[in-house]
């Protein structure tokens, strides 16, 4: 249930009339509970009307007073002006002091608010730098990808070029060998063409 203008005055009237100071933290204890949204409203206007109240009397004693207590009517209604004062000076005092406490309160509060900006900013700037530093890893890795490409372009370009010159080595050596063949049998030719002897050939017809 939600709490009542009229509940609010009634706890600060309470307070007020046994001497205590009628703050927001002490009504809303005696509430037991409540928005400050709503008490701080509420005693705004309380306190308003309460310094509406007890504005300082400066009119005169009334004329029957005068008449028939004379000095000691005086000295009563004197009396009576300085209570009312006092009392006025400790409510402007609980005023003062309430609105030293919620300048407080606005000050940490803005601290707070402060400190948490400058967190979220701090934050910010990490992940604005994590965000450089994935781009510069994605740009580093799509230059070693195409580095990688390049090489492995160059690595089938070198293994074909050896195919090829392993192919020409092994030309080249079966020519080698086809031509050491026919040098040993021209060899094995000339062998035989020197030992036979002059009368062994034929005579010319």
């Amino acid at each position: 249930m939600a709490i009542t203008k009229d509940q609010i005055f009634a706890v600060a009237d309470e307070l007020d009339a046994n001497g205590q100071n009628a703050t927001l933290a002490a009504v809303r204890k005696v509430l037991g509970g409540g928005s400050f949204t709503t008490i701080s409203e509420a005693m705004t206007e309380w306190r308003e009307r309460k310094a509406a109240k007890e504005t300082p009397l400066r009119e005169p004693a009334p004329p029957s007073i005068a008449d028939r207590l004379n000095e000691f009517g005086a000295e009563l209604w004197s009396m009576a002006l300085d209570l009312a004062n006092r009392r006025l000076a400790a409510e402007r005092e609980a005023l003062d002091a309430a609105r030293v406490q919620l300048e407080a309160e606005k000050q940490e509060a803005a601290e707070l608010a402060d400190q948490v900006t400058g967190e979220l900013e701090a934050l910010q700037g990490k992940v604005a730098a994590l965000e450089a530093a994935e781009l510069t890893a994605k740009s580093e890795a799509g230059g070693l990808r195409q580095q990688l490409a390049l090489t492995g372009e160059r690595a089938a370009t070198a293994e074909a070029r050896a195919g090829e010159i392993e192919k020409r080595a092994d030309d080249l050596n079966a020519e080698l060998a086809r031509v050491n063949s026919q040098n040993a049998e021209l060899v094995k030719v000339l062998a035989g063409m020197a030992k036979v002897k002059p009368e062994d050939k034929p005579e010319k017809a």
